[in-house]
């Protein structure tokens, strides 16, 4: 009798081995094809905008009467406006350069072989993510265009919205002549699935997972397969003694209010304690609809600021909360940043370049900035077109994951002959 994990297996196993295939054929696919890929999905996905904005509404209203609301609910709903981003995405990845075949490095040995490191497609790749269903679209284009296979798993509740995306995004693979298994959506959306998806190694090259610290911390732990890591997008912003106030006051507003269910949302503010009293008040003026949680020094300034917690420095709050700490100077801002940050995106405010320098090489994270919203990390604003996540790991990725970091490379040695001496 065949058991549900048994049926699993089976259904990812054969997705995984079309996905394969395809993969081996994209992988050889010239630029152009690709291109036209890209921009075909792009037409698709303009074209059927009021049935996707219908599709998503079921989702939408769906999470709604299970009590989703606040950041998760932000991530999940499409607009006009965001639909339209996704298909400028799809064009932008177009245009970036193809990362397969670009020679890496080359040289020349004494016995006249020739060694050339050249960027390859990493294979298949297996993608499972929450909410946000334009992680669909984006994931689907970075991958083409790096040459993989990508196979897909979306959360319960986003599964109308991607499922119309990936079959937008299926039809314009095909219309171009690529095989549809290039873009694969699991088509089950029981959880077990996804223990079955992490075991396919040999299947699938590489697990990059998207949602919450729960589902990541699940498949960091459970994956057979290299993982890109992203746990939380604890942010800091520190204003250091030298920082423009006016300029600071905008760049903090921004960096925690504009959006704050993404992970590049800043979520803690260090002051240096001489610019406290100055700083400190005029900002929570600038901000009414912000929660301020601080330290003693920092509620000495503004009366109305809750009393934070030692766990406080280390939350993700997605919401319009900040944390905030006075700090003695620019090296214990450093010392709390590396103790309590998670390693995504962290930013120093001041007109003073050495002091900016110190804290860009003193902070261990893949993104840090100086004298800018932490919400510009993020693939598209760094000109990557999008992104497939922001991996706060080490190895082979760091910061956000474009076309470039979804290849790997081979190394490709031309000879005349050349034999090695006994």
């Amino acid at each position: 009798m065949m058991t549900q994990a048994t049926s699993h297996l089976e259904l990812l196993t054969h997705l995984a081995t079309q996905a394969r295939e395809a993969g081996r054929v994209l992988s050889s696919t010239p630029t152009e094809v690709k291109n036209q890929a890209l921009c075909k999905a792009a037409e698709l996905i303009r074209a059927n905008e009021q049935a996707l904005l219908e599709a998503n509404a079921v989702d939408v209203e769906k999470a709604k009467e299970a009590g989703v609301k606040g950041s998760f609910l932000d991530r999940l709903e499409l607009t006009p406006t965001r639909v339209e981003g996704m298909a400028k995405g799809l064009e932008q990845v177009a245009q970036l350069p193809d990362p397969v075949g670009r020679k890496l490095a080359e040289w020349d040995r004494p016995n006249g072989i020739k060694i050339a490191r050249v960027a390859v497609p990493l294979g298949v790749i297996g993608v499972i993510y929450e909410s946000r269903p334009n992680v669909t679209a984006d994931a689907g284009a970075l991958c083409l265009k790096a040459g993989n296979a990508v196979i897909l798993r979306c959360g319960s509740d986003s599964v109308n919205s991607s499922r119309f995306i990936a079959k937008l995004m299926g039809d314009a693979l095909e219309a171009t002549g690529l095989p549809r298994a290039v873009v694969t959506l699991v088509p089950t959306q029981d959880r077990e699935a996804v223990g079955v998806m992490l075991g396919l190694h040999g299947l699938i090259d590489v697990i990059v997972p998207r949602g919450g610290r729960s589902l990541i911390e699940r498949v960091v732990r459970d994956s057979k397969i290299p993982t890109f890591e992203h746990l939380d997008g604890n942010c800091h912003t520190y204003i250091h003694t030298a920082a423009d106030p006016n300029k600071a006051k905008e760049v903090v507003r921004n960096a925690k209010l504009r959006r704050t269910g993404i992970c590049g949302a800043t979520e803690s503010l260090l002051i240096d304690r001489d610019a406290v009293e100055s700083f400190l008040p005029m900002l929570v003026e600038a901000m009414p609809e912000c929660e301020f949680r601080g330290d003693e020094e920092c509620r000495r300034a503004v009366s109305s600021i809750k009393a934070a917690s030692e766990e406080d420095w280390g939350t993700e709050y997605l919401a319009p909360i900040l944390s905030v700490k006075a700090v003695g100077d620019i090296q214990e801002a450093i010392e709390h940043v590396n103790r309590f940050g998670s390693g995504h995106t962290d930013c120093i405010l001041t007109e003073d370049l050495e002091a900016a320098e110190h804290f860009l090489k003193g902070v261990d994270s893949a993104i840090v900035m100086h004298n800018a919203s932490t919400q510009f990390a993020d693939g598209g604003e760094f000109g990557m077109g999008a992104e497939i996540g922001i991996a706060t790991g080490r190895l082979h990725a760091r910061g956000p994951v474009g076309v470039d970091q979804l290849t790997t490379y081979k190394y490709q040695v031309r000879g005349n002959g050349q034999t090695r001496p006994a």
